[in-house]
């Protein structure tokens, strides 16, 4: 089976799936790379609580190919939009476990 890999800055973790948004959440962002993942950890999650991890999830190719990449910033700054409706999909469809790859604190 081929596999997108996403990565996601969060707080801590340990999840085989990604919990619900909350109402004033319409989409779940994963991003397509690593060093755009620690900015977000570094630059948010850091500074809200003083810790923040980057993980890394592999997701079915034949389900991720519906949603689009977006470039919020610079050309690094891409994430994949995927509606808070779909994230139960999603969930579904990841091949392995959400793993952390890095840990940053204050």
């Amino acid at each position: 089976m081929e596999t997108v890999t996403l990565y996601r800055p969060t707080g801590p973790s340990g999840f085989r799936r990604w919990p619900a948004r909350f109402s004033w959440q319409p989409i779940f962002f994963p991003v397509t790379n690593e060093q755009y993942a620690i900015e977000i950890a570094r630059d948010w999650n850091v500074r809200d609580s003083g810790k923040g991890f980057v993980t890394k999830f592999q997701v079915a190719k034949s389900f991720m190919e519906q949603y689009e990449i977006h470039q919020v910033g610079t050309i690094h700054h891409t994430e994949w939009w995927i509606p808070a409706e779909d994230l139960a999909q999603l969930n579904d469809h990841i091949v392995v476990t959400i793993d952390v790859i890095h840990e940053l604190s204050a």
